[in-house]
């Protein structure tokens, strides 16, 4: 469980990030930026990569929670995955400086602790997609054709490019109106009866 103080230093780190790109996440700026003495954050954190894995938690607790409710929810898997992407734009819309330090490899790339922690996530909500697909196969909503693999591959993939451009748009559409409509195409295309 963070502190108040752990959440301050991981949300002004999301920012320093997003403003000033990872060089620009060092402890100087970050007890510039709060107000508060270096030493009083490394009572918090001893290094830079422990905040970026404290990050990397943050989200995953985050994401984990609206892979794993959506699961138990009642609908269909196409209703399932809909409020999945759903829940991340809404999510992504209200801190929209997460967007600089999620996707963007160059922070994670040279560092193995961070790298694995990527890729568990992106591993774990993958799996989750796939079940979700999965059941919609047997219950006859999707064509049981597809390989769920691949299907997943495309979803999470269109959720990502779809949160990049609208972060090289300098977040200046509507992520959460366009995503309800890019995801009616994806439905479009996944539904067996082609409503």
């Amino acid at each position: 469980m963070l502190t108040d103080r752990q959440l301050e230093i991981i949300q002004t780190s999301i920012k320093l990030i997003s403003s000033k790109g990872i060089q620009g996440l060092t402890m100087k700026n970050l007890s510039k930026e709060i107000g508060i003495s270096e030493p009083a954050i490394y009572r918090h954190y001893d290094n830079k990569i422990e905040i970026l894995v404290s990050i990397l938690d943050y989200f995953s607790s985050t994401t984990q929670t609206i892979f794993f409710s959506e699961m138990q929810k009642e609908g269909t898997s196409l209703e399932k995955i809909e409020r999945i992407f759903i829940n991340h734009f809404k999510a992504f819309s209200e801190t929209p400086s997460l967007v600089a330090v999620i996707f963007s490899e160059e922070i994670f790339r040279n560092e193995p602790l961070l790298s694995e922690k990527v890729k568990e996530i992106m591993e774990r909500n993958s799996k989750v997609i796939q079940t979700i697909l999965e059941e919609g196969m047997l219950n006859g909503e999707i064509d049981p054709v597809y390989n769920v693999q691949h299907l997943s591959i495309l979803i999470m993939g269109s959720l990502r490019l779809l949160i990049k451009q609208w972060q090289m748009a300098d977040f200046n559409f509507d992520l959460q109106a366009y995503g309800t409509n890019f995801f009616r195409t994806i439905k479009q295309i996944l539904n067996k009866e082609k409503f």
